[in-house]
């Protein structure tokens, strides 16, 4: 785990609420370049700054009436989702009228992206007709409109739909987690792009368009919803760092996370009301233990999180709630978190290991295959840690749970189990009580919860 910390940036940005794209089968966008007729742009088509797809961009004339116009064809009536793909190398947001067929349809503003070559998507939801439709960017300042690139369409989607059950948990308590709900939707298709919109203040929802590889680390400000496009998209060499922010307010969902050489993956520290759902995470078992870190750590009084409909695959040191036995003083009241319906295949330890936190909830979840040696376990509860664990499955389990003989250096924590079910499996062991769940949950029977996760689980499951 990274212990030198960075403070996230948090503000606020303007702009629509946007469409998200949809996992479900549609036609591919159609394309329509700015500087490609019958596109009319204000200004001149332009090429001194990279980056562009084409032959050039839009570079309007700064005012007011500095527009570009599109004229697309949709084969029928209904909602068309458009990505305005743009750049603005300024520090000032851009803000104009979206126009469909003449009306004004919503009232985007486009943010710096930290330098004219550095290009980002905003999608927009709009109602076009079947034929021809004109889509106008209109600009409201003497500004003018930021570089546009090209406008893409896709015709016959609708919203995302929510994941099986939507938010349960920790992470809808206390005021809920949203994500980027309420702010902008950009697509982001390179790893600068991915960086830059992350880090950004405001809400907004990224989606992650491609398995993207970067290094080093990603702060992640407030209000975001991470989101992977399709059942590919992704996240590789680099840690997702969630830190210092109460709330924190952040979704990370349908993204293929690889492990981090010497480093997490995911990091949740001093923050509070995060969501990991749908995501597939994975690395490679390596002879030693510490090639990687952890794959999802939680760590300094984090709190109210929720880690739903996860697989997660061949890592050693999984998930640790609480990074330290002597960290008591700062973590005591803190922790919570909600593990569910995740698919832990081959996770040697740590799904999770927790210390102090009361009550983690863990519940049907799917284990499978921890035995790599004699200190293979599934689930730890460890000083004074307070955990439900209720109608999981295990299977080729070495020792589904650790409590009252402790762990390693770690005293014994609390554990309630009830309703799991154990194959070709060493015991849960249980100790004393633990506090009541106060959220309302329905926990499946354990018998329906490996065709339900294997069913369900990881990216491209939404």
């Amino acid at each position: 785990m990274r212990v030198k910390p960075m403070i996230a940036c948090v503000g606020l940005l303007a702009g629509a609420l946007v469409a998200v794209a949809s996992s479900t089968a549609q036609a591919a966008p159609t394309r329509y370049e700015a500087e490609s007729s019958p596109a009319v742009c204000s200004g001149s088509i332009d090429t001194d700054w990279t980056g562009y797809s084409g032959s050039g961009f839009c570079n309007g004339a700064n005012s007011t009436s500095g527009h570009l116009q599109f004229t697309v064809t949709a084969p029928a009536a209904g909602t068309a989702t458009v990505g305005v793909r743009f750049a603005n190398g300024t520090t000032t947001a851009r803000p104009a009228n979206l126009v469909v067929n003449g009306a004004t349809a919503q009232s985007p503003s486009f943010e710096g992206t930290g330098a004219w070559s550095t290009w980002v998507t905003k999608t927009f939801s709009v109602a076009v007709t079947a034929g021809s439709n004109t889509i106008r960017l209109n600009p409201t300042t003497s500004a003018g409109l930021p570089n546009v690139d090209y406008l893409d369409v896709e015709t016959g989607g609708g919203p995302q739909p929510q994941p099986p059950g939507g938010l349960v948990g920790w992470a809808a308590q206390a005021g809920g987690t949203t994500g980027g709900a309420g702010g902008a939707t950009v697509t982001v298709s390179t790893f600068a792009d991915f960086r830059a919109q992350a880090q950004a203040a405001g809400a907004r929802t990224i989606l992650v368009n491609g398995m993207l590889s970067g290094t080093g680390t990603v702060e992640i400000s407030a209000d975001k919803t991470i989101r992977g496009v399709g059942a590919s998209s992704g996240i590789s060499g680099t840690t997702l760092n969630i830190e210092d922010m109460s709330p924190a307010n952040v979704i990370i969902q349908n993204l293929n996370i690889r492990g981090k050489v010497g480093g997490d993956a995911i990091q949740i520290e001093s923050a509070t009301h995060v969501w990991i759902d749908h995501n597939t995470m994975s690395s490679t078992i390596e002879d030693d233990p510490d090639h990687y870190d952890g794959m999802l750590d939680i760590t300094h009084a984090a709190d109210y999180i929720t880690v739903s409909w996860n697989v997660i695959r061949n890592h050693w040191k999984t998930s640790l709630v609480g990074h330290s036995d002597g960290n008591g003083g700062e973590d005591r009241g803190h922790l919570r978190v909600t593990y569910h319906h995740n698919w832990f295949d081959r996770t040697f330890e740590r799904s999770p290991r927790v210390r102090f936190g009361e009550t983690v909830h863990v519940f049907n979840n799917y284990y499978t295959d921890i035995d790599h040696n004699a200190d293979s376990y599934a689930i730890a509860s460890l000083e004074d840690a307070g955990l439900l664990v209720e109608g999981n499955v295990f299977e080729n389990v070495r020792q589904a749970c650790w409590s009252a003989s402790g762990y390693a250096d770690s005293g014994p924590g609390r554990l309630v189990a009830r309703g799991n079910s154990l194959t070709a499996s060493g015991p849960c062991e249980v100790n004393g009580t633990v506090a009541a769940i106060p959220y309302s949950y329905t926990a499946e029977d354990a018998g329906s919860v490996k065709a339900s996760v294997t069913a369900g689980s990881g990216a491209g499951k939404l």
